[in-house]
């Protein structure tokens, strides 16, 4: 087991310092100034010269792809071009909303998905197996932008039951909550119906082994056989699914975020692009990649907890 954990944290931190020179590049090579964005069109030269020395944006490219990331190891981001504030205050700020509404959305997309799931898989060709696929092909074509939009005519503007946006802070958790639940089910119900497919598909594919027709020849019920040989077999596509879930809810929420006008990464992200704020877009990608990839790391670590057979295999 150590020798896999190892292997894997080499890979972790291999991963990790290509990616960090991955989004410095492709950051660096995007087109527009920030100093003369920052300044205006009517900026002078010399105007522009000494704020690009003051942003260190003259210093060469790869003094400051090292600084960067010296900076990150040490927890400092930097300063924001455009706001003047440590970069690790606004991440942290806006973490506090995309953490807590991913891990809503993916406790709530799990907690239908795995029952769905087997219901489903249980009841191959019935007409509750059919009804549950059909619930699930809807989820995946609607767009959850669109769903979101739904969720507010319905809830907030109709019924009045949410508010149609914004975020009040942690101060009060009920209320910060309650803000968070619209941005939750519009994450959660497509990623539900993505999941349930895949627990399906999973489950069906197990219950064709040998050892699930001998653990019926036993005596034990269909349900049962399930619960104790089938489920935990079945987990190794599910985990992968949940992983990759976690950091597309964590990463990819940036669409929900400016429909219920939450201050979260994603929106964070879209402001800095638009303001050429590049060591806000540099670090907060990185800080979702390292989140990526650990999150991938912790789904790997969860194989060899789930089937000990993958240990010896790596």
């Amino acid at each position: 087991m150590l020798t896999y954990l190892l292997k894997r944290l080499t890979s972790l931190v291999i991963s990790l310092l290509v990616a960090s020179l991955v989004i410095f590049l492709v950051v660096e090579v995007a087109p527009g100034d920030p100093a003369s964005f920052m300044l205006g069109l009517n900026a002078q030269p010399d105007t522009v010269a000494a704020l690009r020395s003051e942003l260190g944006l003259d210093m060469p490219k790869h003094a400051r792809y090292l600084g960067w990331l010296s900076g990150m190891v040490s927890g400092d981001f930097g300063m924001s071009y455009t706001y003047r504030t440590p970069v690790a205050q606004m991440i942290s700020d806006r973490l506090w909303v995309s953490l807590p509404l991913a891990l809503m959305a993916l406790a709530l997309s799990t907690l239908i998905a795995f029952p769905a799931g087997l219901f489903a898989a249980a009841r191959r060709g019935s007409a509750g197996d059919m009804g549950v696929m059909g619930a699930t092909q809807l989820g995946v074509a609607i767009p959850n932008f669109w769903f979101a939009m739904m969720l507010v005519l319905v809830f907030a503007i109709n019924l009045r039951w949410f508010s149609a946006g914004g975020f009040p802070g942690w101060e009060d958790p009920l209320l910060a909550l309650k803000a968070l639940t619209l941005p939750a089910i519009a994450l959660a119900l497509p990623q539900a119906a993505i999941l349930t497919r895949v627990m399906r598909s999973a489950l069906l594919d197990i219950l064709g082994e040998d050892f699930m027709r001998t653990a019926r020849a036993k005596g034990l019920s269909a349900r049962q056989a399930i619960w104790r040989h089938g489920l935990r077999n079945a987990l190794i596509p599910v985990l992968t699914i949940i992983g990759l879930q976690f950091s597309f809810l964590l990463a990819g929420a940036i669409i929900i975020e400016q429909v219920f006008f939450l201050p979260g990464l994603g929106r964070l992200v879209f402001q800095a692009i638009t303001q050429r704020d590049l060591i806000v877009v540099e670090s907060v990608v990185m800080l979702l990649v390292f989140a990526v990839i650990v999150v991938n790391f912790a789904v790997d670590l969860a194989y060899a907890v789930v089937d000990p057979r993958l240990r010896s295999r790596r």
